[in-house]
């Protein structure tokens, strides 16, 4: 099985030179990733108490769920066939086949026994819903418009970034526990009362935009502290060890990170009196584009770039330039690098290439989660 799967990353990293259109790899590759979604919907399905938030449960209970799931199954079930018939290596076929079948077998078990534990979920519905959209959104713009022409999706690292993807959401339940913990602890005192009022009665748009200034200047500044202070730098380190940079790289952080950023960042949203629906729009935007940024997207945006960060802005934040070294922090509004004064964007210019000089972060999740607590 070992040899297999190695077999089927080989294949999915095939580089594109040697994996025309008509080849058989797009439709083995589409097909295991519909194989692999089916399954996963299909645990969502079996073991909802356990694998699903809370939030997201009435999407399964909808008319719509099953009859796409089905089609994901016969998706993935044709378009293993077709990779097989036309592909001289029929290793992704067999793997599409291989998971579109368990995914069946699966479905048809009966569930004699519910996974559960009181109060405990993990977010695999996120994670499916939140690699599927980013995925379907990014995946084609990063081809059309590609900054980096000769990086494909599966390129050097991948594995290792989606797997923090997979992390972070299926931990979700208690990343957000310990995201709201300051806030919540703030709000219990019950004070900024004259404060929060007059928040809430600002228009919405107002709001929203006063939601991604004040966060955006919150992370600024604790962003520059994971920089400019050695012991937290070892945490940040890992980020900024990805060496390739599109939609996905963005996840490569450590846990703790995760927890102290959102934590400090988002209590200025949470305890200021703001309207859930500015506070929820403002998520969903945070979460669009900070995959976004960090994307393999080399358009120019011409004056917008003043006003907003784009891709090449915030590339320049993992350059491995001399010239990148701790610049660029903000998220949103390059206004705030230029009035603390670590703004830059030359004219015309990307970085040369990403990391950290001599690149001292290992590879792997454990290795890297590690890595802040090693002397040296």
């Amino acid at each position: 099985m070992a040899n297999f799967l190695r077999r089927v990353v080989s294949e999915l990293e095939t580089p594109r030179a040697k994996r025309p259109f008509g080849s058989g790899w797009l439709s083995g590759s589409i097909g295991l990733l519909a194989g692999v979604t089916a399954l996963l919907m299909v645990i969502v399905l079996r073991y909802p108490s356990l694998t699903s938030m809370p939030d997201l449960a009435p999407i399964h209970q909808m008319l719509f769920f099953k009859p796409v799931l089905y089609f994901v199954l016969i998706s993935g079930y044709i378009l293993a066939i077709l990779s097989m018939t036309l592909r001289r290596q029929k290793t992704l076929g067999a793997a599409a086949m291989f998971t579109v079948l368990l995914a069946s077998l699966v479905g048809m078990l009966p569930v004699r026994h519910q996974l559960h534990i009181d109060g405990v979920f993990f977010g695999l519905d996120f994670f499916i819903l939140n690699a599927l959209f980013m995925g379907v959104l990014f995946v084609p713009l990063e081809r059309l418009f590609a900054r980096n022409k000769d990086q494909t999706v599966f390129r050097d690292e991948w594995r290792e970034d989606l797997f923090y993807y997979l992390v972070s959401s299926l931990l979700v339940q208690i990343l957000t526990y310990l995201t709201l913990a300051p806030s919540n602890f703030v709000n219990s005192q019950g004070a900024l009362g004259s404060v929060r009022a007059w928040v809430h009665g600002l228009p919405w748009l107002v709001q929203l935009l006063a939601v991604m200034f004040l966060t955006d200047l919150a992370q600024y500044w604790v962003h520059r502290a994971f920089h400019r202070i050695p012991w937290l730098w070892k945490f940040h380190a890992v980020h900024h060890s990805a060496k390739s940079m599109d939609w996905i790289a963005g996840a490569r952080m450590h846990f703790l990170e995760i927890i102290v950023l959102r934590s400090l960042t988002a209590t200025p949203m949470f305890v200021l009196g703001f309207d859930e629906s500015a506070i929820q729009t403002y998520i969903l935007i945070v979460y669009v584009y900070s995959s976004f940024i960090h994307s393999n997207i080399g358009t120019s945006f011409g004056p917008v770039e003043k006003v907003l960060v784009s891709p090449r802005y915030h590339h320049w934040h993992h350059g491995l330039e001399k010239e990148a070294i701790d610049v660029n922090f903000a998220i949103h509004f390059p206004l705030l690098d230029r009035l603390f004064g670590t703004h830059h964007m030359p004219e015309g210019r990307w970085p040369n290439g990403y990391g950290i000089h001599g690149h001292p972060v290992p590879n792997g999740y454990w290795q890297q989660f590690l890595y802040p607590f090693r002397r040296g």
